[in-house]
């Protein structure tokens, strides 16, 4: 299974810089780097293919481990606007947020990702940051991280993943010195950052990309009164606190210009940062950027995804596809062993029986001239009907053959006749005995006496199988075929 780490990436068309962090409560660096094209600037489109490629060489070099992947969007592949929105909901926000941003973007909003984050809310609505990125940027970066086995989770932008980065490496109270704004400066992008609350559940932000070989201290002269424009609420900016890559800001000229406190912060070495580990990583700014996209899924802060309005990432529900699968692959395994176990049990438990069961099939034959026990008739009945003949042979009821003698049958027959000739003034004509039945012809005084021989012969051990019976001359004659009972 794939570690629980957190891969994060700031991607621009040109350079990527990737940053590794362990999943623990205070995450750990556990690799970082940066990759860039041949030659920067190249429009081309087969640039993210290559970016992805090098991505993908990078984190196998390093050997590092990772679960889910963030992307920090650079800012030239987004635009930002400001909109009105009459609902303070976010579902609500959510609903409406295409028409209230078509305006503010003069074009097809069909083909476009677009996300929000709340800047501040009153009682007749509030006022959004809306970030737009064009699907189709979107899909050739999608396509070209998943061919290398990167399916990132979050695509943001990416001054919100610098604001994550600092409002985890300041204190509360470092992020609301006064009128506070945050800047930082890559070598090639340049971001504001101001919080507009005491929790700094909401901030301003701004991007833009310098032009020309300005300095930083220029840069900034000419954007501080547009700052103060852009974020002041009532109060005037005091602080200004930078992150600077290029290193080649004059604090103390900006602080004697504008009356305001300018201080540069190097949140990267202030966060324990530094060494071996950022080797690989040039650009401190791109670095944390990388680490507050690795951020996102740690941090409960506000994420502004790309992904929840287009392509929704579905890497979640396929690792429970397969856990799923892994776990009815166990359960089966687990059922089949158990069966297997209880089954042997159940073996073990039968063999006696199955000894003693053969070993009465043995004696069961040896007295039964042969035959085995059948399963429909109970064994120990046709043993009791055996001994009961062989006690019958003894007595001399039955012959060596074993079936019924002469002399016992005519003995039943006889006794039968003694107990009711007396009553039925019985008269016999023939007695014919053959190996198979006796038949008697006779008659008595009345149909009813004729019943009660009938009801003496089936109470002497015989069975009456064929009889006809016809009144003359003033008798009941009878003929009758009775055989011994079994």
């Amino acid at each position: 299974m794939e570690a629980r780490n957190y891969l994060g990436i700031y991607l621009s068309k040109a350079s990527a810089t990737v940053v590794c962090l362990s999943s623990a409560k205070s995450p750990q660096l556990l690799g970082c780097f940066s990759v860039s094209l041949e030659r920067e600037g190249e429009s081309d489109d087969n640039n993210f293919a290559v970016l992805a490629e090098l991505i993908s060489q990078g984190c196998q070099e390093r050997e590092l481990k990772f679960g889910e992947i963030s992307i920090a969007l650079d800012c030239s592949m987004f635009m930002q606007h400001s909109v009105h929105s009459e609902f303070t909901d976010t579902k609500q926000i959510g609903q409406t947020i295409r028409f209230d941003t078509e305006e503010a973007l003069a074009s097809d909003v069909t083909d476009f990702a677009i996300v929000f984050r709340i800047d501040s809310t009153d009682e007749n609505g509030c006022e959004l940051a809306v970030f737009t990125a064009r699907k189709q940027i979107l899909r050739d970066i999608l396509e070209a991280l998943g061919t290398n086995k990167l399916d990132p989770a979050v695509v943001e932008p990416d001054v919100n993943c610098l604001w994550r980065f600092i409002s985890r490496q300041l204190s509360t109270d470092q992020r609301n010195e006064g009128q506070t704004v945050f800047a930082a400066f890559s070598k090639t992008r340049g971001y504001f950052i101001s919080p507009t609350d005491a929790e700094n559940q909401s901030v301003k932000m701004r991007t833009f990309l310098p032009s020309g070989n300005q300095s930083n201290t220029e840069l900034l002269a000419r954007q501080i009164p547009l700052i103060t424009g852009l974020f002041g609420s009532g109060q005037s900016v005091t602080t200004l606190k930078i992150l600077d890559s290029k290193s080649n800001l004059d604090c103390q000229q900006l602080q004697n210009q504008f009356g305001i406190e300018v201080k540069q912060i190097d949140l990267v070495r202030s966060a324990g940062l530094e060494g071996e580990s950022l080797a690989d990583c040039a650009d401190m700014v791109e670095f944390s950027l990388a680490f507050g996209a690795a951020l996102t899924r740690l941090e409960k802060t506000q994420s502004t995804n790309f992904r929840s309005d287009f392509m929704p990432y579905q890497g979640g529900k396929i690792r429970l596809e397969r856990l799923l699968k892994r776990v009815s692959i166990a359960a089966v395994v687990i059922v089949l062993v158990l069966s297997g176990y209880f089954q042997l049990t159940l073996m073990k438990k039968n063999k006696p029986i199955r000894q003693l069961r053969k070993k009465f099939n043995e004696q069961y034959s040896a007295v039964m001239y042969g035959k085995k026990p059948k399963s429909r008739i109970d064994p120990v009945k046709k043993l009791a009907g055996e001994l009961r003949r062989i006690e019958n042979l003894r007595s001399g009821q039955l012959s060596i053959t074993g079936k019924k003698s002469i002399s016992a049958k005519l003995t039943m027959v006889f006794d039968a006749f003694n107990k009711c000739s007396k009553q039925t003034n019985l008269k016999i004509d023939s007695i014919s005995i053959t190996p198979k039945a006796i038949s008697i012809v006779g008659n008595t005084s009345s149909r009813k006496n004729t019943l009660k021989l009938r009801s003496s012969i089936e109470s002497s051990n015989l069975k009456i199988v064929q009889d006809n019976l016809e009144l003359k001359a003033g008798r009941d004659n009878f003929r009758i075929i009775i055989v011994p009972k079994e």
